[in-house]
């Protein structure tokens, strides 16, 4: 197991002058993630691609002020298929356990491209403090490209046909001889799937929910959430949320509608108290896509195979991506997508708009291939 990184990094170098009270790149790093410490899901993405990075460095025996413009090609090499695989890839287990590893597996494009970007921005700031003498990302001269994460449109979602036959397999009742425990289960699965498709949260935000952040307002309903950036924000609640907060309400004993001064956790551990943590969460909704997954390939064989290998794909913040998508399909105005997305820029919600690609897909399809025109007919030959 790689060791944490604090026990690896060296010392900063005699003679060398910096802005931070730190002495070893593993403190340097330490205090960049404190800037982030009012956003904690931030804080947590941050803090594990800058591990991975020390750790990797500490292999090659270098420290960060020694990173050139070579060394981040070999790492996004590694990224995408970090050997040997023993000692860098594992299932999630606690960070202080003998068996813990700092990948899941190998990182996709896009993961990759976000772990460039995050590493980017670290290098920013310990070069403005002093602590590194350059930034080594500012030499890659296709950056733009590579590393701003705005371009393009959102592909990781579940298309609708998909999401469809995903809820109405969530939406299936147990069978008469199940257990408590299990119609608890099936309780909860629908409501996280129902709550980060009908309101979008990010999977810290779901966890950290409370019962009294849903309440009535002149008739209507409301979501108040802290998120990303520490910035809050009051969501519309959808009848259809409503209805699923109830039903797992009563399920946990409780009365039908929370009260503004309930702080107890929305979701909840099988004692039916414990919050349930990101982890978790993460774990359970990952375990639902396979178990889809399996369920749609013995339905529908070779012919549902594809769907399948996209749900297998799906992580938690899919469920995000989808619920947007969907939301600005159904023709929600950009605005109001904006402020359930808690975007600051429009043009980051934009990116959830598929109508251009559907149209361009219809013109495309009126071009197909000539078989039929005699060659001496007029435009029949060039």
């Amino acid at each position: 197991m790689p060791a944490p990184a604090g026990e690896l990094l060296p010392a900063l170098p005699a003679g060398h002058s910096a802005h931070i009270s730190a002495r070893s790149d593993a403190e340097a790093v330490g205090l960049w993630l404190a800037e982030y410490r009012a956003s904690p899901q931030t804080r947590r993405a941050y803090r594990r691609e800058a591990e991975r990075l020390l750790l990797w460095l500490a292999e090659q025996g270098l420290a960060l002020g020694e990173v050139r413009r070579d060394h981040l090609d070999a790492f996004e090499a590694f990224l995408a298929d970090p050997r040997p695989r023993e000692r860098w890839v594992g299932p999630p287990r606690p960070r202080h356990a003998d068996d813990w590893r700092p990948f899941r597996g190998p990182l996709a494009p896009a993961s990759r491209r976000q772990s460039l970007v995050i590493l980017q921005g670290m290098f920013a700031w310990l070069a403005e403090a002093g602590w590194v003498a350059h930034n080594p990302f500012r030499l890659m001269r296709d950056k733009r490209r590579r590393l701003d994460n705005r371009q393009g449109g959102i592909e990781r979602y579940l298309e609708r046909p998909l999401w469809a036959w995903f809820w109405s397999w969530l939406d299936r009742p147990v069978e008469e001889s199940a257990s408590p425990r299990q119609r608890y289960e099936w309780q909860r699965r629908r409501l996280v799937f129902g709550f980060a498709y009908l309101l979008a949260p990010r999977v810290g935000e779901m966890s950290a929910a409370r019962m009294g952040d849903f309440h009535r307002r002149e008739g209507r309903w409301w979501w108040r959430v802290t998120g990303k950036g520490d910035k809050t924000a009051t969501i519309p609640v959808p009848p259809d949320m409503v209805t699923l907060l109830t039903a797992w309400r009563r399920t946990l004993g409780l009365a039908a509608e929370p009260l503004p001064d309930d702080a107890t956790p929305v979701l909840r551990s099988l004692d039916g108290r414990r919050g349930l943590g990101d982890n978790r969460l993460y774990r359970v909704i990952r375990e639902a896509f396979g178990e889809a997954a399996e369920a749609l390939e013995a339905e529908q064989g070779e012919e549902g195979r594809p769907w399948a290998m996209r749900l297998r794909a799906a992580t938690p913040h899919w469920l995000r991506h989808t619920a947007l998508t969907h939301q600005a399909q159904a023709g929600v105005e950009l605005r109001y997508l904006a402020a359930t997305a808690r975007h600051s820029r429009l043009d980051t919600t934009a990116r959830y708009l598929h109508a251009e690609d559907e149209a361009w897909h219809r013109q495309q399809a009126r071009h197909g291939l000539i078989t039929s025109i005699p060659l001496d007919s007029p435009g029949g030959s060039s």
